[in-house]
């Protein structure tokens, strides 16, 4: 065998085990890749089980009678007053400040307005002076209209995203501790008036702090 017979075979040999090695790599990515989708389809199920789980316990809360949230008036306070919303305390004695969404936001959107904007500013002085230190729940609502014309799949979606945008303003231009925030969403699950026209639907548009006293 001549020297350049040898190298023509090793070169050849070469390119057929690198071709080789690519399949395999080629086979281990597919499978990967397969193993991750199928990881992700078994997660977007359980996600939508828990959704539909979490939705018929906030149903059976409403069917049982669950104490609402509606505050009930106490002491006038001049500030929030002058805002037009609802305060006072709850079933439990939490302090409740109850924001109409008509103040804060564009029907079906979740950017806060410059009302909205004002509107928390007066919230936010009002929750570190007269509740200082004090944990603040943040909690949306939303009437029983269905989602149609928005990029949200749901009204809880909606009410969470709302709920978020009223934490971001209250921590990141007022000040109020991030540590001292919970965030939550109950869509149209929460009703202070049962939906049966279009005033009791604008009472339940909402955004609620719950200023809980432990």
């Amino acid at each position: 065998m001549t020297r350049t017979t040898a190298t023509a075979l090793a070169s050849t040999l070469f390119l057929f085990l690198g071709s080789c090695a690519s399949q395999k790599t080629l086979k281990q990515y597919q499978d990967e890749v397969r193993v991750l989708r199928e990881e992700r389809t078994q997660l977007k199920k359980e996600n939508r089980d828990l959704r539909s789980q979490n939705e018929q316990y906030e149903v059976s809360l409403a069917n049982a009678g669950a104490p609402r949230s509606a505050p009930v008036s106490i002491a006038d306070n001049p500030e929030l007053d002058a805002l037009g919303v609802d305060y006072g305390t709850d079933a439990y004695g939490n302090y409740v400040i109850s924001i109409p969404a008509e103040i804060t936001f564009p029907s079906g959107k979740a950017e806060l307005t410059k009302k909205g904007k004002q509107a928390l500013e007066t919230v936010a002085r009002v929750l570190l002076e007269q509740h200082k230190g004090r944990n603040y729940w943040i909690e949306g609502h939303t009437d029983s209209d269905p989602i149609t014309k928005s990029k949200w799949e749901s009204n809880r979606d909606l009410s969470v995203e709302r709920a978020m945008a009223v934490l971001h303003f209250l921590v990141e231009d007022c000040n109020v501790p991030d540590d001292k925030c919970v965030v939550a969403g109950h869509g149209q699950y929460r009703p202070v008036t049962p939906n049966d026209d279009g005033a009791a639907k604008s009472r339940n548009r909402r955004v609620e702090i719950v200023v809980h006293k432990g």
